[in-house]
């Protein structure tokens, strides 16, 4: 289920539960809803609340901390890129070969890690090969004739294992790290606090549109949340324009 349908489905079971939150008031003697009885609800409103704050919250900060280490990861192979780009040509014309085929990689290394943009052009993905690995071959087999070559090319080999490790570490985040279970208990958390909002007092149009402005401040927090947790997916996603024009 995308972000934009799962938070269409909370606003719809929130909004649910505050009308219906709303036709038992009508059928409620006076005296449920008033005196003690409206304290004890209150303070149960007050602690189901915050622990439904508390939550969002800790979802909001975990989902935010995924995006900003994916958004590093990528900045992060960008440098690798253009500095052994910038290492192979200090190396001199026999790292020209290696050149032209780390810039013919820049495009399948986007193709494997934004994959749905790759899907939608009918790119196929090759599983057999990690994209790097044609550069690091080619650097394993030059042969430095110089001190300053030897120096390079072990600079050039020291990059190219950072660069695929931190491919790996892209790879090895979970496409979906968010709990199915803390954002239903959440939902359902969220139903009783507005079906006891619409309990508490009488329908009227300025209720009604507060509460609706509520429910649907609600539903864009779990929106934000799930789209920050798809950091190469959705309309949030990170962009591969850095990385695209790295060596340009």
């Amino acid at each position: 289920m995308s972000p934009i349908q799962f938070a269409a489905v909370a606003f719809v079971c929130i909004m649910a539960s505050a009308i219906g939150g709303a036709l038992i008031r009508s059928r409620l003697p006076e005296h449920h809803v008033s005196g003690d009885s409206k304290d004890v609800i209150k303070l149960s409103i007050a602690l189901v609340a915050t622990m439904s704050a508390l939550v969002l919250a800790l979802l909001f900060a975990s989902t935010r901390t995924s995006f900003e280490r994916s958004s590093s990861l990528v900045s992060r192979m960008t440098a690798d890129i253009t500095e052994l780009d910038r290492v192979l040509r200090n190396y001199g014309p026999d790292a020209q070969p290696v050149r032209d085929a780390l810039r013919a990689e820049i495009q399948p290394i986007i193709d494997s890690i934004w994959r749905e943009q790759a899907i939608a052009r009918g790119v196929k993905s090759d599983d057999t090969r990690a994209p790097e690995e044609e550069v690091l071959f080619m650097l394993q087999d030059m042969r430095p004739t110089n001190d300053r070559q030897r120096a390079l090319h072990a600079r050039a080999l020291q990059v190219s294992a950072d660069l695929a490790q931190t491919q790996l570490a892209l790879f090895a985040q979970p496409t979906d790290s968010i709990s199915n279970t803390f954002l239903i208990v959440l939902i359902i958390w969220l139903m009783f606090i507005f079906g006891i909002f619409s309990l508490s007092a009488p329908p009227n149009p300025t209720l009604f549109v507060v509460i609706t402005m509520c429910i649907v401040s609600a539903s864009a927090a779990f929106y934000l949340i799930l789209e920050l947790g798809l950091p190469f997916g959705g309309l949030m996603q990170l962009s591969s324009e850095p990385l695209r024009n790295a060596l340009k």
